[in-house]
């Protein structure tokens, strides 16, 4: 089966971790027929320079040049039309995936010609990728999707892969500061679609004290309520499971840094 990898890479990703995903990506048992990486903005000379060393050694690499940064559901959607196979597999810049990701998930699209996205457990590293920290687990099958994605996000975005006309059906990736690619899931759900993950990391996140950091503070809490609140204008929800929702991650987004960092690894995995 044919299929595309979509990236976005902006001006802050570090050339080294750039260079260790993309060679993860052509390290894999199945390789992708071509890779689009969307250049969200101005880069560095030095990512530059990363990008032409592997486009000059790999064809299968097609890159798509944004004017400025507009954020990553913009850049997803920007790629998105320049991806020539039906599907397309996500993977970050900073990411590392394991040898058979690739072909384990292509597999169940084989098998299952009915599942419009597939994703997997992801282990967590700081640092050296042999130090996981931690592993987020998702459940396996859709009616246990659906219903997770109720309480928190059912997909593991970096380590997904969809069909793209499931997707812009559903409207591909809208502005939802911290939630686009929760609220895609959510309207796929919401349309029918069915959802598989498989119960196996094949993807190393790379993870710091500061993703924590960047998940906290009363502007991310307000957009926490926001959203909520939207996914039950929109019939995902109940007003009660609102209500939970927003009581847990609302606090979870106002404590220190230290104790979010806990919560999130120890109670909302």
């Amino acid at each position: 089966m044919l299929f595309s990898v979509l990236m976005s890479l902006y001006a802050k990703e570090r050339p080294d971790f750039l260079r260790q995903s993309l060679d993860s990506i052509f390290s894999q048992t199945i390789a992708p027929t071509e890779v689009v990486i969307v250049e969200d903005g101005p880069l560095t000379t030095d990512l530059y320079s990363v990008l032409d060393e592997f486009e000059l050694n790999h064809a299968e690499i097609k890159r798509v040049a944004l004017k400025e940064n507009g954020g990553l559901g913009n850049a997803l959607n920007e790629g998105l039309k320049y991806c020539s196979h039906e599907i397309v597999a996500r993977m970050d810049t900073d990411d590392i995936a394991l040898p058979n990701r690739f072909e384990s998930q292509i597999d169940i699209f084989n098998t299952y010609p009915d599942v419009q996205v597939v994703s997997c457990w992801i282990d967590e590293f700081e640092g050296n990728p042999m130090n996981i920290v931690s592993t987020r687990k998702i459940p396996e099958f859709p009616f246990e999707i659906y219903k997770y994605g109720k309480k928190r996000c059912p997909i593991n975005h970096p380590a997904s892969v969809f069909r793209k006309s499931a997707i812009l059906f559903a409207g591909g990736y809208r502005h939802f500061p911290l939630f686009e690619d929760y609220y895609l899931w959510v309207r796929l759900l919401l349309n029918g679609a069915k959802f598989y993950n498989i119960q196996e990391s094949l993807l190393l996140f790379r993870s710091s004290s500061d993703v924590f950091k960047r998940r906290g503070g009363l502007k991310h809490a307000l957009e926490e309520v926001k959203f909520q609140n939207h996914i039950r204008a929109i019939g995902y929800i109940n007003m009660l499971q609102m209500v939970v929702n927003i009581t847990i991650r609302f606090t979870t987004r106002i404590v220190p840094n230290s104790l979010r960092g806990f919560i999130y690894k120890k109670l909302l995995r």
